[in-house]
Parts: structure tokens; C-alpha cells; sequence
């Protein structure tokens, strides 16, 4: 009787120790399995380093800044000035060499502010310089108005072999919402782990009416960039309260080479219960 209780212990820890065993195994497997994540950014003001710093820690993503040898001056019109003449020049910024070797990572977070449509000149340079080929590159930004539709584009041209995924921006007058809008995208992409709530597409748009027209107008309001007029509208219900999806014409304007040509936009506007409609991006 002893006899046959000591082999059933016996059987029991050994049951428990393949089980343990394997569940360390599954683990070790799964940790060995989890992409190796990497961060690299460029950023003038540092609206940018925000975006970059929050991927990052909600990740676990390595990180690295880009550097440019000759840095922009921190005032916009100088920086503007000078941004122009280069790309009249067509004149290549010099960075600093970046250590992270993008061979190593599984996917890349790649980040810049947008001017002139288009990711800042030093982030440009980098993307000329590295192969992403195979990788998994997720861009993100920070604007203005817009551009994370035109900037990716840019990306998809230096990097045709790289899969591109979908990216996020966020506009530098808005990034007291960065921090949630990132865990949600993150979440939503699956590089971390964590519910998220999807959005619903935008139905079909219709003519605006003049409630409509009078959140487009104040949404816009002050944003010198904006001079137009609401001619379509959609919208849906998100957590934060309804968003519109503004079709929108420009409206005649002085001679003014700071603006944009005329023509068409898409406006997404935020209209959260209790404050006033603010767009969150343009798409030209």
C-alpha cells in the first residue's frame, strides 16, 4: 500500500514538473517569438520626441533621434526660409550617422514633422540611407494642418520593398490628446496588448446644412492655413463625441505665397461634449 502511494506522488511531480516545464517552454518560445521593435525620429521643436517617447515606452520599442549636422533654426519663418531654398537647390541635409541597426528590428517606427507635405528634410535623408526592405515600417507625425496621407506616400516611394503600415499624426495644436490617441492606435495595430474601440466607417456624405456649416466655420476659425468653404459632410460617433468629415472648397484669397493652392480638401473635424469643434487633420 505504501508502495503504491509513493508511485502515484511520484507520477503527480512528475505530471507537475512537465507541466511547469512546458509552460516555461511556451513562454520562452513566445518571448523569443515577440518582434524586436525600434523608434527612430526626427524632431525640431519636439512635439515629434513626444510622439517617439510615448511608441516607445508603450512598447518597448528601442529608440533613437536623428541628428541633423546643420541644425534648423527653432523660428518657423527661418526654418520655412531656409527649408525652401534647399528644396529649390535640391540639396540633401547631412545627418549624424545612426547607430540602431534597422537589421536587427522586425518593425520600425519611423517619425518627423511634416513640411511642405512631405517628412522634414532630415528624416528624407535617413530614408535614402537605410534599407527597410522586408520590414515592417509604421510612420507616424506631427503637423500642422496635415500630411501623415502624403508623407506615407513619400515613404512607400523611397521604400518600395518595405510593408508599410498604417501610420498616425497628430497636429502639433493638439497633443494634450496624443497620449491616449497613441495607446489606441498602438492597440488597434497590435503592437501592444489591450482593448481598444473600433470606428465605424463614414457613410455616404450629403449637402451641408447650416448647423453644419456653422461647426466647420468654427473648427477652422484662426488657423490662417484654412480659408474655405464646407460644401459635403459625414459623420460618426466615436468615443470622444461625433466626428465629421468635412468636403470642403477653397474660398477666392489675396495673393498670399504662404498658402496653398486652391483647390479641394477633406477636413476632419471633433466635436466632444462641451467644448468647441476643433480639426484634428487636413487631407489635400
Amino acid at each position: 500500500m505504501k508502495t503504491m502511494k509513493l508511485m502515484l506522488a511520484l507520477t503527480v511531480v512528475a505530471i507537475t514538473t512537465a507541466s511547469c516545464g512546458s509552460n516555461q517552454q511556451e513562454a520562452d518560445t513566445a518571448k523569443q517569438k515577440a518582434p524586436k521593435m525600434l523608434v527612430v525620429y526626427y524632431s525640431q521643436l519636439g512635439n515629434t520626441k513626444a510622439v517617439a517617447e510615448e511608441i516607445a515606452k508603450k512598447t518597448g520599442a528601442d529608440i533613437e533621434a536623428i541628428e541633423a549636422v546643420n541644425p534648423y533654426d527653432g523660428d518657423f519663418d527661418a526654418t520655412i526660409a531656409r527649408c525652401m531654398q534647399e528644396r529649390e537647390a535640391g540639396t540633401v541635409i547631412e545627418i549624424k550617422p545612426v547607430k540602431a541597426n534597422v537589421a536587427d528590428y522586425d518593425i520600425i517606427f519611423v517619425g518627423a514633422p511634416v513640411w511642405f507635405g512631405v517628412f522634414a528634410p532630415p528624416m528624407l535623408t535617413y530614408l535614402t540611407q537605410v534599407d527597410l526592405s522586408g520590414k515592417k515600417v509604421v510612420p507616424f507625425c506631427t503637423f500642422g494642418s496635415g500630411g501623415l496621407e502624403s508623407s506615407t506616400a513619400d515613404l512607400l516611394a523611397k521604400q518600395p520593398k518595405a510593408e508599410v503600415l498604417p501610420g498616425y499624426g497628430v497636429r502639433q495644436a493638439r497633443m494634450e490628446a496624443m497620449p491616449k490617441e497613441v495607446d489606441q492606435f498602438l492597440k488597434a495595430g497590435g503592437f501592444i496588448e489591450g482593448e481598444y474601440t473600433p470606428l465605424p466607417d463614414f457613410p455616404e456624405q450629403h449637402n451641408v446644412s447650416k448647423e453644419e456649416s456653422v461647426i466647420f466655420d468654427a473648427a477652422v476659425d484662426g488657423y490662417p492655413m484654412i480659408h474655405a468653404k464646407a460644401t459635403k459632410v459625414a459623420m460618426r460617433t466615436i468615443p470622444e463625441g461625433t466626428e465629421y468629415l468635412f468636403t470642403a472648397v477653397d474660398l477666392p484669397r489675396e495673393k498670399n505665397g504662404k498658402m496653398p493652392p486652391a483647390g479641394e480638401m477633406q477636413v476632419y473635424v471633433t466635436v466632444s461634449e462641451g467644448t468647441a469643434p476643433v480639426f484634428t487633420k487636413v487631407v489635400r
